[in-house]
C-alpha cells in the first residue's frame, strides 16, 4: 500500500467527526462503525485537510450519474452521499440504503491507479434482501450474506479498460474483497476482508 492509499484509507471517523458531517453522513458511516473502523495498519495516517476527492459513475440500469466531490480531506460530504445513496439504490425495488463511504474510496483509488478517464459503469450497488433472494434463485454466484445487502459492495465496469486489468488494480489496493466475473464482464469490489475470487 503506497502513501496515497494509506492517506486515503487511513482516517477513520470518530464521534466528533460524526457530529460534524450530520445525520446523512452518520448514516453513511454506520456500516464502517459496525465493522470496527478501518484496518489497524492504516489508522495512523492523516488525510490532508483540503484535498477534494472526486468520483464519476453512471448507473447502467437507470442512466443516473454522479460526478463531483464526495469527500474533502477526511470529511465525507453528506449532500454528495445523499445523491450517491440514491443512485446506488436497489433499482428493482427502489429501496435506498446508506452505502459504506469506503466503497467510494475504493472506486476512487481504483480509477486513479488505472489512469482512467471514463466514469465507472455501476451494475449493482445496494441490494435489498428481496432482490438478493431472487438473484440467488437464478444464480449460484450470489452470496446469501452478500455485502451488497449492507451497502458495502459494488459491481462495476470501466469503459475502455479491461475488467481483468481493473481487477488487478483493485487487488493491488488491498482494501477489501475483489471478485472477477470474466463471463459477465464485471468486477465486484467490497469493503469486507481482503480476499479475491
Amino acid at each position: 500500500m503506497d502513501n496515497e492509499q494509506k492517506q486515503l484509507l487511513g482516517e477513520g471517523l470518530n464521534r466528533r467527526d460524526l457530529l460534524k458531517v450530520g445525520f446523512t453522513g452518520m448514516l453513511s458511516a454506520l456500516p464502517l462503525l459496525a465493522l470496527g473502523g478501518l484496518p489497524a495498519q492504516a489508522s495512523t495516517f492523516a488525510v490532508p485537510k483540503m484535498d477534494a476527492f472526486n468520483i464519476d459513475f453512471r448507473n447502467q440500469h437507470t442512466g443516473e450519474t454522479f460526478s463531483g466531490a464526495y469527500r474533502i480531506g477526511g470529511k465525507y460530504l453528506p449532500d454528495a452521499f445523499e445523491q450517491i445513496n440514491s443512485i446506488l439504490r436497489d433499482f428493482r425495488t427502489g429501496e435506498v440504503f446508506p452505502v459504506d463511504p469506503r466503497i467510494i474510496d475504493i472506486l476512487y483509488m481504483s480509477h486513479r491507479k488505472a489512469g482512467a478517464t471514463a466514469p465507472f459503469e455501476i451494475l449493482s450497488g445496494y441490494r435489498s434482501p428481496r432482490t438478493n433472494s431472487m438473484l440467488r434463485r437464478h444464480s449460484e454466484g450470489v452470496a446469501q450474506h452478500s455485502l451488497h445487502l449492507t451497502g458495502q459492495a459494488v459491481d462495476v465496469r470501466l469503459p475502455g479498460y479491461s475488467t481483468r486489468k481493473l481487477r488487478n488494480v483493485a487487488v493491488k489496493i488491498r482494501a477489501g474483497g475483489v471478485g472477477y466475473y470474466k463471463n459477465s464482464n464485471f468486477v465486484h469490489m467490497d469493503t469486507g476482508k481482503v480476499r479475491t475470487w
